[in-house]
């Protein structure tokens, strides 16, 4: 048996262009743009980390059907428009096939045939069907490995597909009316007058454990009251509406809100308790450091968002110590999985080999108290950050200096456990991998930050000033020993690490950027980081690359090592804007935002680090996701940053500094949520008004004046 583990040193691939993605919640479909799903790929139709379709091809007479276009009304739900190929002898044919497909829970296809020509047409249409009930890794990764017993069963309208597999069963049923069911086909015998159309619909539900479920898409039923359409309408009821003059950038504003509608996932115990996913097709899961990130750059459009997904973490928080999983007790999840073959993947339906995700949660709940979040719910967190910060200094800082580290425990686990986590994520600046274990630079400051959100929190929900006080001075002597042992003065930029050794990995990387948004860089080095950021080395016209070109590992067609990331980017712009460097900050939105026209509004999770003096377009990586959590968050949160807001709620005050270039401008926001108000805002001629604020909360382009920075 082939065993998948998480050191896998390739990247997620498979997905072709032309494929389409629909996606809703965990559940998602690959097909090509025919609408079939062809066997020996990665298309397929996805459910609990499960295919349960590794095949679905339409054939009419024995032939494909020629696709025509895809009309995408929602992420959710698309029309396949094709046409039967033409009778030998004829140019054109006169039979239009629409497939209609709705993915949730379950799915549903309606098969509509339009004859547009003058006489009646007869013919066979036969779907072929099969299910490997691969593991959405095994797929994902090109080796899906039969296992268990498949068992297939079929009555006069429905086929029965089923694996059982270590005491559990995962099948579905097909079911259609006036359909042939065979074992691994259902054949209509179809008769369309001329001028007219025929119809039928189908039905794909999964079982699990033998259970059931209702349909998800009732025929009797209109969209409006089903549940993801109702879903919809209440994220644009919630979500600011936005309008400015460039039509480009409304429409990637307006892309990035519906992509990060379609992201959401949904408890199915609590169908009200709402996290987001990492990304499509692969991520569909919740993920610590990526839902964490998104949730942050997002929490000015939907607080309630970036707070279900920090309460649906700490449901997953760490209890006990577990070699397999990397469990520790007050460690944040790395990834969660549903599916049964998940163990040979994680070890088991959760992962938790990340050493950024756990501080990342206490910035999070602090970020959320000064949006005006919920204060009863945040308190709530309060025991769930104090055990993030427990595991921080004693599992974390594992051998006692200060800084967190990282090595995995077995060889299952990640061999980089930051955000760049391919096996070569992390070199020096000729191109070795360094032996761990790894002190990231990024994740000290996370710490940093989170030292400082807590230190927010005891303030404003427990009235503790002292402990508040404490929680300030960790951070301060952090930072000097931070300063000590990252900065290297010789070349000017922040070591990317740290080694088992304890000497600095010196590659020139982005990941020093992140240092800026946390906070964490001394000021009198911000002007050498940022200067290094926007560095012909480092920058290209579509943002800052992972890595310098200059160094011995850099290749802009890898993953991590000279690609170009947006939420990277979207952190550093934040970063650099903290730190006063607006220019900086606004050249990496314009790039950012220029790269996402390029891609039709759609910021991909990454690009290749070219530039254009060696094309002159922006060069698309391969195998990314899109869309992509953070990527789909990016261009929200340079929004923020072009706008220079942020609030500090229990201080009563809004941070705002507009910076916005002349096409942009007049800007108006409508429906920002500030706790229980709901305001609206507007930047003309640079200047901003802002109406519906909360009582005795102050507007000043000042930071706020318990001189705590929060993360703009």
């Amino acid at each position: 048996m082939v065993t998948l583990a998480w050191n896998f040193a390739g990247s997620p691939g498979g997905v072709t262009a032309g494929t389409v993605t629909l996606i809703e919640g965990s559940s998602f479909c690959l097909s090509s743009a025919s609408g079939d799903i062809t066997p020996g790929s990665v298309q397929g139709l996805f459910l609990r980390d499960t295919r349960v379709l590794s095949r679905w091809e339409l054939r009419l007479d024995g032939d494909p059907v020629e696709p025509l276009t895809v009309l995408a009304e929602e992420t959710y739900r698309g029309t396949f428009i094709g046409r039967a190929m033409p009778r030998a002898g004829l140019a054109d044919s006169t039979l239009v096939v629409e497939r209609h497909r709705f993915i949730a829970a379950s799915m549903r296809e309606d098969i509509v045939v339009r004859n547009l020509g003058q006489e009646t047409a007869a013919f066979a249409m036969t779907l072929h069907v099969d299910a490997d009930f691969g593991d959405l890794f095994e797929v994902k990764q090109g080796h899906v490995v039969s296992r268990g017993e498949h068992v297939i069963q079929h009555t006069d309208e429905e086929l029965h597909l089923t694996r059982r597999w270590q005491g559990h069963s995962r099948g579905i049923v097909i079911t259609a009316s006036g359909a042939s069911v065979l074992p691994d086909a259902l054949t209509f015998r179809v008769v369309v007058p001329a001028r007219g159309q025929w119809n039928t619909s189908l039905h794909v539900v999964p079982v699990i454990d033998d259970a059931r479920p209702a349909l998800t898409f009732p025929e009797d039923q209109p969209l409006t009251g089903m549940l993801p359409e109702a879903r919809r309408e209440a994220w644009r009821s919630e979500t600011p509406t936005i309008s400015m003059p460039d039509p480009a950038v409304r429409h990637i504003l307006h892309t990035s809100s519906r992509d990060l509608e379609s992201l959401r996932i949904f408890d199915p115990a609590d169908p009200d308790a709402v996290a987001v996913a990492a990304g499509a097709p692969w991520f569909m899961a919740l993920f610590g450091r990526d839902s964490i990130l998104t949730a942050l750059m997002t929490v000015s459009i939907n607080p309630a968002l970036a707070l279900g997904t920090a309460e649906a973490l700490a449901k997953f928080q760490g209890v006990r110590e577990d070699p397999v999983t990397e469990e520790q007790p007050g460690r944040i999840l790395h990834e969660m999985r549903f599916g049964v073959d998940a163990t040979d993947a994680l070890g088991g339906n959760v992962y938790y080999g990340t050493a950024d995700a756990t501080p990342l949660f206490v910035i999070l709940v602090g970020e959320l108290l000064r949006w005006g979040a919920d204060r009863e719910r945040i308190r709530a967190l309060l025991p769930h950050v104090d055990r993030a910060l427990e595991w921080v200094e004693r599992y974390g800082d594992r051998d006692g200096d200060g800084f967190v580290e990282y090595q995995r425990i077995t060889d299952r686990g990640l061999v980089n456990q930051g955000w760049k986590d391919s096996h070569d994520g992390v070199t020096d600046a000729a191109g070795r991998i360094p032996r761990g274990p790894i002190a990231l630079v990024e994740v000290q400051g996370y710490v940093y930050g989170a030292l400082r959100a807590r230190a927010l929190l005891a303030e404003a929900l427990e009235d503790d000033v002292e402990g508040a006080q404490r929680f300030r001075e960790r951070a301060v002597r952090l930072r000097e020993r931070f300063e000590e042992a990252f900065w290297l003065p010789e070349r000017g930029w922040y070591a990317i690490a740290l080694d088992g050794q304890k000497d600095p990995v010196d590659s020139l990387a982005s990941n020093m950027g992140h240092a800026l948004w946390s906070g964490i860089v001394a000021g009198e080095h911000a002007a050498q980081v940022a200067d290094h950021l926007l560095s012909p080395d480092m920058f290209t016209d579509w943002g800052v690359r992972t890595l310098a070109r200059s160094m011995g590992a850099y290749n802009p067609m890898s993953y991590h090592n000279g690609s170009v990331w947006p939420h990277d980017n979207a952190i550093i712009a934040t970063g650099l804007r903290r730190y006063g460097f607006v220019d900086h900050a606004t050249r990496i939105a314009h790039a950012l935002l220029g790269a996402a026209a390029e891609f039709g509004g759609r910021l991909p999770e990454l690009m290749c680090g070219f530039d254009s003096t060696e094309y002159a377009r922006a060069v698309p990586y391969p195998a990314a996701c899109s869309p992509q959590a953070w990527a789909s968050a990016a261009p929200v949160e340079l929004t923020r940053v072009l706008l220079g807001a942020q609030p500090c709620f229990p201080h009563r005050h809004l941070r705002l500094d507009p910076h916005l270039p002349p096409e942009l401008q007049p800007l108006s926001v409508h429906g920002l949520r500030l706790g229980t108000a709901v305001v609206d805002l507007e930047v003309r001629d640079g200047h901003a008004t802002v109406t519906g604020l909360p009582e005795g909360v102050t507007v000043s382009a000042d930071p706020c004046p318990c001189g705590d920075l929060g993360i703009a």
